[in-house]
């Protein structure tokens, strides 16, 4: 009689369970993962509308008769294009991309589309990777993005370099979204780490922005890293939000609503100290920066608020169940709510004093990011994060004690590097060249 009675009790027990975890999933929106983080400036945002109106170049069939009109004055110029490269070019092994130079802003820009559904190669590079595939100095990396990002520099290796060297007040800045946000990320590691095949450029001078970007790299690299690239999600894009792997999910025959769901589920299910111990586990990369434009319960989209920070737990872990999670990432909405965003920053600096409003904003900015950059890694630390160690930076190290063996370590992977590899040799050689596999089919890293 008493196992009778409980079982309608363990019945009730478990409809409570279920419906806490749909009340709470159900309630979750996109404000919540940025809601602690702090407002991003003018300054530091000020290239987002204008990369994201670079990349939609890369999709334009003649860029003098643009499809997409160009906004916030931020029109490519043609006549300062320098290569622009089709599918035909680079024969599917990466996505298409072109090199501009921008003396406007001294910037010298590589910029590369996102995922053409109707392209087999993009669904090979994406296809090209498993969990724990690619071990990247320290960290993991998605495989194919990685090999997408060493043909392009074996094309465009020797103009970079000369880009570099011919503008030394130039940045390099390399700009993708969606798939092409992952080939950009890579781009930016490998060349940090290989910077003596770019004339010696200094690391302050490379920059990445990831849009919409996919989740590529293992915490701790998105972390460290940081200081270099920046990844800028719209509300409540799904891509960055998704644990999934791009390989599972382009291989499943669920539609991605559906996976979505399942993977919602699934992730409620796991602690997150047992994500951030998972080594394997991708993230989107850098610093984030997320454009905040709806509210919950409320209809239509309000004045947009850019958040940013580097977040170490709770890193867009938790997807976003949203008729918008899918729109959300196309380019064409990131651009337009990022130029509304910036104009409200501008707005609101023109009520400033200036100069000295502004410059003091600035040193503030500086100073923050700094502090944020050393947090997150010390936070990495206190969790225990495989690897999370910090390689010298235009920020410093966290960690007094480990900071001159860590520029020891810098340096003499540098030297090595430079000894190994020759002016001629392929960066897919190099890549290749710089890990290996043991006997059991690990990728290890070759000092």
């Amino acid at each position: 009689m008493s196992i009778c009675c409980g079982l309608p009790l363990v019945e009730c027990v478990y409809c409570l369970a279920c419906a806490r975890w749909a009340w709470k999933r159900c309630l979750h929106t996109a404000g919540h993962d940025s809601q602690t983080w702090g407002v991003a400036t003018t300054e530091e945002f000020e290239p987002v509308p204008r990369l994201c109106r670079y990349i939609l170049s890369v999709y334009e069939d003649d860029l003098r008769n643009p499809v997409w009109a160009p906004s916030g004055g931020y029109g490519i110029n043609p006549d300062w294009l320098l290569i622009r490269k089709t599918y035909k070019d680079t024969h599917g092994r990466a996505p298409p991309y072109i090199l501009y130079l921008d003396h406007d802003h001294a910037d010298i820009v590589l910029a590369i589309r996102g995922l053409n559904l109707a392209k087999e190669s993009d669904y090979a590079v994406l296809l090209d990777n498993k969990l724990g595939k690619r071990k990247f100095d320290g960290g993991y990396v998605h495989n194919g993005l990685l090999k997408a990002a060493g043909m392009v520099l074996d094309a465009e290796c020797e103009i970079l370099r000369e880009l570099v060297e011919k503008y030394p007040d130039y940045t390099l800045t390399f700009a993708g979204h969606s798939l092409g946000s992952g080939v950009a990320a890579m781009l930016s590691m490998v060349v940090v780490q290989n910077r003596d095949r770019l004339g010696n450029i200094e690391r302050k001078r490379v920059r990445c922005y990831a849009i919409a970007p996919a989740r590529c790299m293992s915490l701790n690299l998105a972390v460290r890293y940081a200081d270099i690239i920046n990844s800028v999600v719209l509300q409540d894009d799904f891509l960055p939000r998704t644990a999934t792997p791009l390989e599972d999910i382009f291989k499943s025959l669920l539609c991605l609503p559906c996976l979505l769901c399942l993977k919602c589920m699934r992730d409620t299910c796991i602690s997150e100290e047992k994500m951030l111990k998972d080594p394997r586990r991708l993230y989107a990369p850098g610093r984030l920066y997320h454009i905040v434009e709806r509210k919950p319960f409320r209809f239509g989209r309000f004045p947009p608020v850019v958040k940013t920070a580097v977040p170490v737990d709770g890193r867009f872990e938790h997807i976003v169940l949203s008729c918008n999670a899918t729109s959300d990432h196309a380019i064409v909405w990131i651009e337009k709510e990022a130029q509304r965003a910036l104009n409200l920053m501008l707005e609101k600096d023109n009520t400033m004093e200036v100069p000295a409003k502004q410059i003091m904003e600035r040193q503030e900015t500086m100073a923050r990011h700094n502090h944020e950059y050393k947090a997150a890694l010390q936070r990495a630390k206190t969790l225990h994060v495989p690897h999370a160690f910090n390689p010298p930076s235009q920020y410093g190290t966290f960690d007094d004690e480990g900071e001159e063996s860590s520029r020891k370590s810098e340096a003499e992977f540098s030297v090595s590097s430079t000894n190994k590899s020759s002016a001629g040799e392929s960066w897919d050689v190099l890549i290749e060249r710089l890990f290996d596999t043991d006997e059991h089919g690990k990728m290890v890293f070759k000092r």
